[in-house]
Order: C-alpha cells, then structure tokens, then sequence
C-alpha cells in the first residue's frame, strides 16, 4: 500500500517520514518538492507550495499509521491517502515486508 500526505515546509514532510519509518508502520518513506497545490480552504481558493511524503507500507498497518500521521501532522485536516500496490518485484516487495511491525506485535 502506498500512502500519501502533504505539508507546507521540507522539515515537517522529513519528520513525517522518519517518525513513519522509526515506527516501522513504512518500510520507506519519500519526500518530493516542493510542488504546488491548489484547493478550497475555508471557502476560500488556496495557492501554495508543499511537500509530497509518499510511505510504502501494508494494508495491514494502514489504520496505525493514519492514526500516527494525523497526531503529529501539522495541518488541522491532513490529506491522507492510500493506494493499493498492484504489483512489484517479489524482492523488493519481500524487503518491504521484513521492515514493517508484525500486526501482532503492535
């Protein structure tokens, strides 16, 4: 699974990705930008730049890293998305797996 969230500064999308890959809740974590986004905010229409922090995780572990992200995410209503992982090599899927927590071990 790949799961995706955005923030306004590079410091807080790399403390995003380090907090998820220390907890093991991501095998990885990636960070792009800046890019621009446009949106509706509170009624008004928002130009600004951000950060993309992309983390490979597992199905398994989505609902403990949404919970993870949305406690130290600095914006009031984070996007968070999650994207099914259709294929990918057998190793690198392997090596994903061997760096997540275990649900049971949660």
């Amino acid at each position: 699974m790949l799961i995706v969230t955005t923030t306004d500064n590079r410091h807080d999308a790399d403390n995003l990705a380090r907090a998820m890959v220390e907890k093991r809740l991501a095998a990885c974590a990636q960070v792009e930008g800046p890019i621009t986004s446009t949106y509706w905010w509170q009624g008004k229409l928002e130009n600004g730049e951000e950060w993309k922090c992309s983390f490979k995780s597992s199905v398994a572990l989505y609902a403990d890293l949404e919970t993870a992200l949305a406690r130290i995410h600095p914006y009031e209503t984070p996007e968070i998305l999650a994207f099914p992982i259709v294929h990918g090599s057998r190793d690198y899927l392997s090596w994903m797996d061997d760096q997540l927590q275990q649900p049971d071990s949660c």
